[in-house]
C-alpha cells in the first residue's frame, strides 16, 4: 500500500505515478516520460518512511573526516519519496535530448553532468510531468536513506566488498546491479558521486534538526554525497561528504531525484 499522505482520495497517487505497490522493502511507485522516438522510459521511487537518525559519524569511525561532525540527531516528521537509482542515461536523455555521459549505456547512471546542468533537468522533467515535483535530495535526506536505519560506517555494516559496492574500478556499472540496502535503494554507495540541494557548509554546527536542505544564498559550491567508482573505502562510507562548483561535470558525478510533496 502506499501511504496514506501519499494517496488521493481516487487511489491515484497525485497523478505522477503509473503504478504502485508493495514489496519487501517497502512502498514504491513508478513514472515514465517519452523519449524523442515515443518509447516510454520509468523510474521507479521508494517511499523513505519518517524517522529520526544520527548524521555524520563518530569520532571513532575509521576513515572519518572532520566534516562529518558534530554527530547530532535529525527527526523527518513526514516521508519521502526518493529515486531507487541514480538516474540512468537513458531517463535523460529522454528528458534532455542529449547523454553528456563518459560512460555509456542507457542503464548506467548518468555522470558528467553539474549543479546548473540537474537543475535544468529537473525544471524541464517537473513541466512535462504536472504534479512530479522532483527536487534534489536534502544532504540529510540523503544520508538517512543510505543508512536505512543502520549506523555503522556502511548500511552493510562495518565492512564493505566490490560485490557490495562499486569502488576502485575502471567505470560506471548498471544501476540496480549491487544490492540494495535495507529500504530498496540500489548503489547508495559507490557507482557514483551525487549531487545534494545543500550548499557548502564546513562542519554540521548550526544544521538544520528537521532534514532539510541547508542552502545559502549565491554560488556557492554545493554538497555532494556517496562515493564513485573511483574512489576507496573510505570515499563510500555513508557519512562521507565533499563539494564542488554548481559548474564542475566529471565522469563519476551524477545524481538521484527526491519527491517531498
Amino acid at each position: 500500500m502506499i501511504p496514506e499522505e501519499a494517496v488521493s482520495p481516487s487511489g491515484a497517487v497525485f497523478g505522477w505515478a503509473d503504478e504502485s505497490g508493495e514489496d519487501k522493502y517497502g512502498n514504491w511507485a513508478s513514472f515514465s516520460v517519452a523519449g524523442a522516438d515515443g518509447a516510454l522510459v520509468g523510474q521507479r521511487l521508494r517511499w523513505i518512511p519518517s524517522g529520526r537518525f544520527m548524521m555524520g559519524s563518530p569520532a571513532d569511525e575509521e576513515g572519518r573526516w572532520d566534516d562529518e561532525g558534530p554527530r547530532h540527531e535529525v527527526v523527518f516528521a513526514s516521508g519521502f519519496w526518493l529515486f531507487e537509482t541514480a538516474c540512468r542515461q537513458e531517463l535523460w536523455q529522454a528528458v534532455m535530448g542529449n547523454n553528456p555521459s563518459r560512460f555509456k549505456g542507457p542503464t548506467l547512471p548518468v555522470e558528467c553532468v553539474s549543479f546548473e546542468d540537474v537543475e535544468r533537468f529537473l525544471a524541464k522533467l517537473n513541466a512535462v510531468k504536472p504534479g512530479l515535483g522532483l527536487v534534489l535530495p536534502s544532504e540529510a535526506q540523503w544520508e538517512y536513506a543510505c543508512r536505512a536505519g543502520t549506523d555503522t560506517a556502511y548500511s552493510f555494516g562495518k565492512e564493505i566488498s566490490r560485490q557490495q559496492v562499486n569502488f576502485g574500478s575502471d567505470g560506471t556499472v548498471r544501476v540496480g546491479s549491487r544490492p540494495a540496502n535495507n529500504w530498496g535503494l540500489f548503489e547508495m554507495h559507490g557507482n557514483v558521486l551525487e549531487w545534494c540541494a545543500d550548499t557548502w557548509h564546513r562542519t554540521y554546527d548550526g544544521a538544520p534538526a528537521d532534514g532539510a536542505a541547508w542552502i545559502d544564498e549565491g554560488a556557492a559550491p554545493h554538497v555532494i554525497r556517496n562515493g564513485s567508482w573511483f574512489g576507496y573505502t573510505r570515499l563510500v562510507r555513508a557519512a562521507y561528504r565533499a563539494w564542488y562548483s554548481p559548474a564542475v561535470c566529471i565522469g563519476d558525478l551524477g545524481f538521484r531525484c527526491a519527491r517531498v510533496q
